[in-house]
């Protein structure tokens, strides 16, 4: 099969099903059900859904929890359009099956195989103004996620989580392993942080008390098309500022450690997680390769051909560098992950897809 060049994804689309063959049976026939379907991480999953199930011919269904269905059939009107892809209106907070079925048109509670519940609460304006909109969004959106999975019958749940249930990674320790959270006491949590382990922790009590088999997905940075370029990620405000053709900002001192996943590679990871990670098991999903801010933003200069980096701050040689880096040798060993597009790479595939 060849990439269709009108497609800016096309040859995304075929890495994630050459990487993820012999994958995909489970879902033939099923009913997948997906929160947060038009964010960053929903958007590649029904992009990356649509692919398989025509390439595979799996005669599979994807329904997505959106509050506005409009704006984002305007957004991508193909994949509105696809059959195998039912938008519902609605929030997560208030997610009931028999909503769901009553917008469906079903008679029948419809059953679901799977549901991956990645609808979330950044920390954005809304929530620095009105911090506990995070932990409702998060712990009851997740609680009520987990209610819909068992009210339509189905077994397996994928929660996409957050390296933020790690606190402030100490400064001796290059990769935080999922371990860390086996002995360590974390005082340093974000609110946001905090609102993830606390939706964590219902995932394991649904399993307990309902049988349903939970997989945790805790999320890094990442880089792609559908990236924000105008909120608080720095990779997608530099690439923003590059493609301007404006010199790159970085706000800080450029010292802290950050690493980037490819959204074709973290759509590998995530369907790979739900469809044969352990129940109950948390995995770091993200890259291993570290590279300061500074770094970053002389990289993204060097593929965009930006005119310079501007470095805001100097550095101070006796504070330690920040890091937010995950060791991910258990998806590695468990279930045979691993990162296959660089960062440079990454990059360049990002800033192919925006729009002209």
């Amino acid at each position: 099969m060849s990439p269709d060049s009108q497609n800016p994804l096309a040859a995304d689309l075929e890495h994630v099903l050459t990487h993820t063959e012999g994958l995909w049976e489970p879902l033939r026939g099923q009913s997948i059900f997906v929160t947060g379907g038009t964010g960053f991480f929903g958007r590649w999953l029904l992009e990356s859904f649509a692919h398989g199930n025509e390439a595979l011919s799996l005669g599979a269904r994807m329904v997505a929890l959106t509050r506005n269905p409009e704006s984002f059939m305007a957004k991508a009107p193909e994949l509105s359009a696809n059959p195998a892809i039912t938008l519902v209106r609605g929030n997560v907070l208030t997610l009931k099956a028999s909503e769901v079925r009553r917008q469906l048109g079903s008679e029948t509670s419809e059953h679901f195989g799977f549901v991956i519940h990645a609808a979330t609460a950044s920390s954005g304006s809304a929530y620095i103004e009105t911090p506990s909109l995070i932990v409702d969004t998060i712990v009851e959106g997740t609680r009520a996620a987990l209610e819909f999975t068992v009210e339509t019958g189905a077994e397996r749940f994928l929660f996409t989580s957050s390296g933020a249930v790690y606190g402030r990674q100490p400064g001796d320790m290059t990769h935080i392993p999922e371990s860390y959270l086996d002995d360590a006491e974390v005082k340093t949590r974000s609110l946001y942080g905090e609102a993830k382990w606390k939706a964590e922790e219902l995932c394991s009590a649904y399993h307990q008390q309902h049988g349903i088999e939970p997989v945790i997905a805790r999320g890094f940075a990442f880089v792609g098309p559908f990236l924000p370029l105008d909120v608080h990620f720095a990779i997608g405000n530099f690439i923003r500022d590059a493609v301007a053709g404006r010199p790159i900002e970085v706000n800080g001192d450029g010292t802290p450690y950050r690493s980037y996943l490819y959204s074709a590679d973290l759509v590998i990871w995530l369907w790979t997680m739900l469809l044969r990670g352990k129940t109950g098991r948390a995995y770091n999903v993200g890259s291993e390769e570290a590279h300061t801010i500074h770094s970053l933003a002389k990289l993204v200069a060097e593929v965009c051909h930006a005119p310079a980096v501007h470095v805001k701050e100097k550095p101070d040689p006796a504070r330690p560098a920040e890091r937010y880096i995950p060791s991910c040798r258990r998806a590695r060993e468990e279930l045979g992950l691993e990162q296959h597009i660089d960062l440079a790479d990454a990059i360049r595939r990002t800033v192919k897809a925006i729009p002209e």
